[in-house]
């Protein structure tokens, strides 16, 4: 490999935070810092090694940071180190660490830092070193010196984690790609935070490396990473948390249930930890009817949550407590929680299946066993029925004519015991005004019984009311944009609408992607197509039509197709050919389901009997004959050479020929022309009429065409013109002919 080229260049820059999204090592440095570097490569010795004809090659995220090696500017020896690296110093703590370049468009005097710079230099989150004490933003400002340096390239390097319990298994992966996509460099002793699946976050503390030095580069080459714990007390809780974790996987006995497809009426027994979510998915059900999902046998009513969302191309993640299209966080009378969807529901459009997932709420008292439930999903006739009471409850039955309801617990007991009744109930019942609720008086439901004032909502004990607090009134900050919702089916709201880090399946590039765009000021295009705005950018591509060849934007074929559909409609049927053997129109199909091609293209109709050309030109002869008697003698020859002599092809099965009728196996009709001219006569009479079909042989693929074209025509989907029509453009191929008759013939309605 080719020695990089040394720089020498440093500047003392006001550090800055990034106000756009900067990950890993990156910096922006301004543009006179790009024009200082290529000066100071144009002046640094050029390694025997490396050849200016032959300049490093490296890609940059930005246009704004291209890197000048093809410059008109500059000399062919002047190039840039790949990849660009720098040691940033913060001259008021003495911290060090070593970044790589994102691009050069900061303002003139600044340079702005990633999080990880920023917490690596100890600079605090407003760009001041720390101390405090300057009000002055300006004079805050933490100063940092940028030098450029050059890493070796990296090949271990030994990572610690500042917390136990960290199992490789989950972060592996996670590492690679932080790794791959925000870093270039790593600095000995700073903090690497790599967030999780779950959007948690992995501290891990950099602790040597090979080669040794305080830095290496991680771009182009292959790195060895281990983890180990910090000390052994650590160690040994991180293994007691991971044997944890396995005893309480998905599927043991202390975990969560395992999720599986459902079916209607099918009843499903599982269970789920706090803070675990249990993911069903049902493929099929009764569309014309209503839709309930219930969850039942749950212990309290704040344990077990269920949430559903339709799988669709603008739906595709499973729900959770804060993206799903429908919840339940309501605690039923009869002890469960459902939904209830009607069948016109626009939540259901275009669903190819409903995602369903219980969640266990993590706010729980008890937080470490798992919670069981029953799941049930069944169609319903009508909103009524799906929530008819259960007939087992003793309230829904009627009522005995010696029965009286109690005022104060307002329970339905025998009017000869009432008195006792009462007595009992007035001295250690009470009723809550709102609710209606009993209590005994000494009991600590009673004393924790809350309604909130803000709505209908009421519990009876401190873990409903927090949980409601949190789920109702509280802020809910989107976790991709700067939306802040004002409760949490409020954000839920937003993740599966309007936010744009919310995953779609693109129609254009059939991938699942955000569907981006800005959620507080959506542009008028979205509006006005329905489309996202990624799909906006990604169906500006064009591709050429498969009907009429033109170049069209991807997003705009659905209305370019169905101009083609509306002109189709409107199409004309070709006349076809009078020769009953014949395959093809009168007038030709052209091009891109042209028809009548040959009329255009200024030859004019070329007879006045209704033949095409091929089954003309036999009969043509330069002979000024304006009454037609040559044209009918020879018609009348042709007719009485096919009777007597035959055309003598094997594939014939004209039955107005010898040799067709013989194919046939049909009796020969007379073969001399004083008893064949009585037969013909008919055919002769009629030459005139354009209803009436001539006889005449035709080559092998002419005939197939035509008998292909009748057979389609016997399905009545199209007229018979149309499909002779399309056998003559596609030939006698079956599947290519319905093709061009979906493309271009109107069907029969």
């Amino acid at each position: 490999m080719a020695e990089q080229p040394s720089i020498k260049w440093s500047v003392t820059l006001d550090a800055r935070k990034a106000t756009r999204d900067l990950n890993g090592d990156k910096i922006i440095l301004p543009q006179s810092a790009l024009e200082q570097l290529l000066s100071a490569a144009s002046s640094a010795p050029v390694p025997a090694q490396a050849s200016a004809s032959t300049p490093l090659r490296h890609s940059y995220p930005s246009t704004s940071a291209r890197p000048p090696y093809a410059s008109d500017n500059h000399n062919s020896h002047q190039q840039l180190p790949s990849p660009l690296m720098f040691r940033l110093v913060n001259s008021a703590s003495g911290n060090a660490v070593h970044a790589g370049i994102r691009e050069f468009s900061a303002q003139e005097g600044e340079v702005l830092l990633s999080p990880y710079l920023m917490e690596a230099l100890g600079i605090n989150s407003d760009g001041s070193d720390g101390d405090g004490n300057n009000s002055d933003a300006a004079e805050a400002a933490a100063r940092i010196t940028v030098h450029a340096e050059h890493l070796p390239k990296g090949t271990y390097v030994c990572l610690r984690p500042l917390e136990a319990g960290y199992n490789p298994d989950d972060w592996k992966s996670l590492l690679e790609r932080q790794l791959r996509e925000n870093f270039t460099t790593l600095t000995n002793g700073a903090i690497l935070s790599v967030q999780g699946a779950r959007r948690e976050v992995f501290r891990l503390l950099i602790d040597g490396f090979r080669p040794e030095g305080n830095g290496i580069c991680v771009v182009n080459t292959d790195l060895e990473v281990d983890i180990e714990p910090l000390d052994e007390a650590q160690a040994r809780e991180t293994l007691r948390q991971i044997t944890a974790k396995q005893t309480r996987a998905p599927g043991s006995a202390g975990g969560s249930s395992v999720g599986q497809e459902l079916t209607i009426w099918k009843v499903v027994d599982g269970q789920v930890l706090p803070g675990d979510y249990v993911d069903y998915e049902l493929p099929s059900w009764a569309r014309s009817r209503v839709l309930e999902i219930e969850i039942s046998e749950l212990r309290d009513e704040y344990g077990v949550d269920l949430f559903m969302s339709p799988k669709s191309s603008r739906q595709r993640v499973p729900p959770r407590e804060s993206e799903h299209v429908f919840g339940a966080f309501s605690y039923a009378e009869d002890g469960s929680k459902r939904i209830t969807i009607q069948p016109s529901n626009p939540g259901l459009e275009n669903a190819e299946s409903l995602l369903i997932s219980i969640h266990g709420y993590p706010g729980s008292p008890d937080a470490t066993n798992p919670r069981p439930f029953r799941l049930r999903v069944r169609n319903a006739k009508t909103v009524e029925t799906a929530a008819a009471p259960n007939p087992a409850d003793p309230d829904a039955q009627e009522r005995l004519p010696d029965e009286e309801q109690c005022k104060n617990c307002l329970q339905w007991v025998p009017k000869r015991t009432m008195m006792l009744h009462e007595n009992f109930c007035l001295r250690n019942n009470v009723v809550c005004p709102q609710c209606q609720s009993v209590f005994q008086k000494t009991s600590a439901e009673w004393k924790e019984h809350w309604h909130c004032p803000n709505d209908d909502a009421h519990g009876s004990s401190p873990a409903t009311k927090a949980k409601h607090d949190r789920l109702f009134h509280a802020e809910q900050p989107c976790p991709s944009c700067p939306f802040t919702a004002k409760s949490m089916p409020d954000l839920a709201l937003h993740r599966t609408t309007l936010c744009p880090a919310k995953i779609i399946l693109c129609q254009f590039c059939h991938l699942e992607v955000c569907q981006e765009g800005d959620p507080f000021n959506p542009s008028t295009e979205t509006l006005h197509t329905g489309l996202t705005e990624h799909e906006l950018i990604d169906g500006a591509r064009t591709t050429d039509c498969h009907l009429c060849s033109k170049i069209v934007r991807l997003r705009e074929m659905s209305a370019h197709l169905k101009y083609h559909e509306l002109e189709k409609a409107q199409r004309p049927k070709p006349p076809a050919c009078r020769n009953a053997n014949c395959g093809r129109t009168l007038y030709g199909v052209g091009r891109n389901g042209t028809v009548n091609s040959s009329a255009r293209q200024g030859q004019g109709l070329g007879n006045d009997i209704g033949l095409c050309s091929l089954c003309f030109s036999p009969l043509y002869v330069s002979l000024y004959d304006p009454e037609g008697k040559a044209l009918k003698r020879r018609i009348e020859r042709r007719y009485l050479t096919q009777l007597m002599q035959g055309c003598g092809k094997r594939w014939c099965v004209n039955e107005w020929c010898k040799t067709g009728r013989a194919n046939l196996k049909l009796e020969a009709k007379p073969s001399t022309a004083q008893l064949a001219l009585p037969h013909i006569k008919p055919l002769m009479e009629s030459i005139r009429d354009k209803h009436a079909a001539f006889y005449f042989c035709v080559d092998e693929v002419n005939q197939r065409r035509r008998k292909l074209a009748e057979a389609m025509a016997a399905e009545e989907d199209w007229d018979l013109e149309w499909c002779i029509a399309a056998c003559e453009a596609e030939g006698p191929d079956l599947d290519m002919a319905r093709g061009w008759l979906i493309n271009w013939a109107p069907s029969k309605e």
